[in-house]
């Protein structure tokens, strides 16, 4: 299969959903999660019921955040994501399901709410408790001068940033949202996911069950890539460039 047969899935599709994973911004710099040299082999993942339950832990999760040594914020959209957001404009895409909380997709130029965010956002923070939005800039200040640990002005509970930890649950709304996106679509573009973390992964399978077509492109192959009805190791910014090209 070549770029020439996604461009025409695309035209053809009446209702396409994309759904990205880390692959989708590592042409901006942002580093992925398991592979050699990706966040995990240099940091251990700080889970959700420790950062609850021990302030050591959650003050190293807030040292990260605002020293930005994860490297999950703080770049600029790739060729892949403006494409993406070309197909959002054009009223071709209906949603962008992501794994990643760079907020990339937004940055683009597709309306925040087109975008359903499964693992959350690293741009923000939120409260635990009572869901209060904070800007990570307002936090910054107070903790780096005087070490203060945030909590939250409207409630004064844990806030964290909006980013889903491990042993966090998924967020039900963006889950349910995710489903029926992918059951109304004939379209599923995967761009960049290894598709191995579930149950974020098992989305194209059920898009596919449910009569959509299933295109991959992502560099290495996936578990899924026998489901298929396209699928191009390659990466994710020249393919979409060449298939969705600017206006």
């Amino acid at each position: 299969m070549s770029r020439s047969d996604l461009a025409r899935m695309i035209a053809e599709a009446r209702r396409l959903v994309v759904f990205t994973g880390a692959g989708a911004s590592t042409e901006s710099g942002i580093p992925d999660f398991r592979s050699p040299g990706g966040v995990w082999s240099r940091m251990k993942p700080i889970y959700f019921q420790d950062f609850v339950a021990d302030p050591a832990r959650r003050r190293e999760a807030w040292e990260r955040a605002f020293t930005g040594r994860a490297g999950w914020t703080g770049r600029a959209p790739n060729a892949g994501h403006f494409a993406v957001a070309r197909l959002v404009a054009d009223g071709k895409c209906a949603a962008v399901i992501t794994q990643n909380v760079d907020n990339l997709h937004q940055d683009s130029g597709v309306p925040a709410e087109k975008v359903i965010e499964l693992h959350g956002n690293a741009s923000y923070a939120a409260c635990l408790d009572c869901g209060e939005r904070h800007e990570l800039a307002e936090l910054k200040e107070g903790f780096l001068k005087a070490g203060e640990i945030p909590y939250c002005r409207a409630c004064g509970g844990l806030v964290k940033t909006a980013t889903i930890s491990f042993g966090q649950p998924m967020p039900a709304g963006p889950m349910a949202r995710a489903e029926a996106e992918t059951l109304a679509c004939d379209l599923f573009l995967v761009l960049g996911s290894s598709l191995v973390v579930y149950p974020a992964a098992g989305f194209p399978l059920l898009a596919k069950r449910n009569g959509a077509r299933l295109a991959i492109v992502n560099r290495e192959p996936t578990d899924l890539d026998r489901f298929a009805d396209l699928v191009l190791h390659d990466e994710i910014g020249p393919v979409m460039s060449g298939v969705v090209p600017a206006n």
